[in-house]
């Protein structure tokens, strides 16, 4: 990206970072974090329902299909729906690095539109990691993984602890999450948040 802001920019002493142990093998279908989240979530009736996958090292894969529901001009998927897929899918790289992170900046540039019934595919990676913060970037292709690109961005992320979610989060979705008899969709709630 041509302009990139300075607080996009990783500091000197930032690091690649490696892939944690436990991290989920390339390949393997990351599944929703949250069954309502907007971006990935199953129980979302207009959400993305966007599917990543760990890639090497410390990158993602993913895809969504535009839908009528996404778009802003006619026929053409709204900018903030190819905002929320970028970050969708970059919020996914924590799952990588096993650490809970949150959005502290996200610029995006639209360099191609995006008509409804598109499948946009996303990659993602990890560029630098500086104590708690996570410096990455993103692209979106049309026609598939190797076609023209639509639309990219670079993030920041901020490592926080799960209490960002309980102090922040409205109380009934917190319980209910919380009260989740299935532990691991539990533990998946608060685990990683993109």
């Amino acid at each position: 990206m041509s302009g990139t802001s300075a607080a996009l920019k990783p500091p000197a002493g930032a690091v690649k970072p490696d892939r944690h142990p436990d991290a989920p093998a390339p390949g393997e279908l990351l599944g929703s974090h949250y069954e309502h989240c907007f971006g990935c979530g199953g129980g979302q009736a207009h959400g993305l329902h966007l599917q990543a996958r760990a890639g090497e090292g410390v990158s993602v894969t993913a895809e969504f299909t535009v839908k009528p529901a996404h778009q802003g001009a006619p026929g053409l998927a709204h900018g903030g729906v190819l905002a929320t897929a970028l970050d969708e899918t970059l919020g996914s790289l924590n799952w990588l690095l096993r650490v809970i992170a949150v959005t502290g900046r996200l610029e995006t540039d639209f360099v191609r539109p995006v008509p409804v019934g598109t499948v946009l595919h996303l990659d993602a990676e990890i560029t630098a990691v500086h104590g708690r913060k996570i410096y990455s970037r993103a692209t979106g292709r049309i026609g598939g993984p190797d076609g023209p690109v639509a639309v990219r961005a670079e993030a920041l992320f901020i490592e926080v602890k799960v209490d960002h979610f309980i102090e922040n989060g409205r109380p009934a979705e917190i319980q209910a999450a919380m009260a989740d008899p299935d532990q691991s969709k539990r533990v998946r709630a608060f685990e990683v948040n993109p």
